[in-house]
């Protein structure tokens, strides 16, 4: 028995054309070895060329004080005072600020599309397709572009609009109350963080117990603890958080939280362009699950909102999670655009840098290792959930 379970033997390699593996170990060989020429001959005769232009070369201009104003920063930036290379990490978190915001809201808003699109309701089903039918065919840069039209059409901040307490919408931006940080708020964000991690392992182990025993355990414990750990801490430090009320000063607000209307029309036009795309990935994958699988789970006694979540959509994530890797990246690339509204990412940084420098080389480098970073992060991390959700062969 464990003889005929044994692995088969490798064979070995044969110094013979014949030999499949030899030829192609030959052929990867030589390929890349043309490839990595290829790039040396580049990288030469682009050296000569910038020295007998006299340009100069390499990266030492990220040290350079940058005269570049930056209207939206997460870090403390000075113009004429910090350096190049602050104001590309500026404009590097600026992006990710827009990407990872973007793909969130869009897989949301995509999936509400995508199941509305099979909704029984003949109505809200004929929307839903008039919706990704409608905005697929639009090309991004106009929506876009409508988008910002539209916000700079929003009252001054003297008669901006007021639908809630401490909520102010103008041709400025949005202002929304923010959490005024005071000393002993890290330790409170911290018991959060932890709360949280302690919430999920319950929730997890919650759900083994159910999947083994058919009893789940109540989940109360878990909330009592992201909102009782915060709050003893908080109240130990004496770090009670506060308010930070956006009010009218002269001809601008001051205070709260900004959400500027570059940033605004960037996301909601790449929010709802992608989640067009998304919808239909979604509805995809939810017809890919068989209707017994409907049937079985509703003549259990499961009502149909309890089906999709429970049933249907765990299957379909199998079938949905491939494509939806694509969709994130051309979010991500798209974003690339925000520099036709004058969102400043790092396209429009490092333009408006290598302009400044004459470093275009390194500028454009720059943006192509940004944009491949986040890209291949982005690869990984939908990669090792595809794995994790997949089914296992007994």
């Amino acid at each position: 028995m464990s003889a005929s379970l044994a692995a088969p033997p490798r064979r070995r390699l044969r110094l013979s054309w014949s030999d499949a593996r030899l030829r192609g170990l030959v052929w990867q060989v030589l390929i890349l070895g043309a490839v990595a020429l290829l790039i040396w001959y580049l990288a030469r005769t682009t050296a000569h060329n910038l020295a007998t232009r006299h340009i100069a070369t390499g990266f030492a201009f990220l040290d350079h004080a940058a005269p570049i104003p930056i209207g939206e920063t997460l870090i403390d930036y000075t113009p004429s005072v910090s350096s190049y290379g602050r104001a590309l990490l500026i404009g590097v978190l600026n992006t990710l600020k827009i990407s990872i915001v973007g793909c969130l809201l869009a897989t949301v808003l995509g999936t509400l599309i995508g199941i509305g699109r099979l909704a029984p309701n003949w109505l809200l089903a004929r929307l839903c397709g008039a919706y990704v039918e409608g905005l697929r065919d639009i090309p991004l840069l106009l929506q876009l572009l409508f988008w910002y039209g539209l916000m700079q059409t929003l009252p001054a901040p003297r008669r901006a609009l007021h639908p809630l307490a401490g909520v102010f919408l103008s041709n400025r931006g949005l202002r929304v109350p923010a959490l005024a940080w005071r000393p002993g708020d890290g330790w409170v964000l911290a018991a959060f963080g932890i709360a949280l991690l302690g919430a999920f392992l319950w929730a997890r182990h919650a759900a083994r117990r159910r999947d083994a025993t058919g009893r789940g355990l109540p989940l109360w414990p878990a909330a009592l603890l992201v909102l009782g750990l915060p709050a003893m801490v908080a109240i130990a430090l004496g770090a009670v958080p506060g308010l930070d009320r956006p009010a009218l000063h002269g001809f601008n607000f001051q205070g709260g939280l900004l959400i500027s209307p570059e940033y605004a029309a960037l996301l909601i036009g790449l929010v709802v362009y992608a989640a067009s795309y998304i919808a239909e990935i979604v509805r995809s994958g939810i017809l890919s699950v068989s209707t017994g699988q409907w049937e079985a789970a509703q003549a259990l006694g499961l009502r149909r909102g309890a089906v999709l979540r429970l049933v249907v959509l765990p299957q379909a994530l199998r079938v949905v999670v491939p494509p939806m890797t694509s969709q994130y990246l051309n979010l991500v690339k798209n974003s690339s655009l925000a520099v036709a509204i004058g969102y400043q990412d790092i396209v429009s940084i490092a333009n408006t840098t290598l302009n400044q420098t004459g470093q275009a080389i390194e500028g454009i480098a720059l943006i192509m290792a940004v944009y491949l970073t986040i890209s291949l992060s982005i690869s990984l991390f939908m990669n090792w959930y595809n794995v994790r959700i997949a089914l296992v062969e007994r």
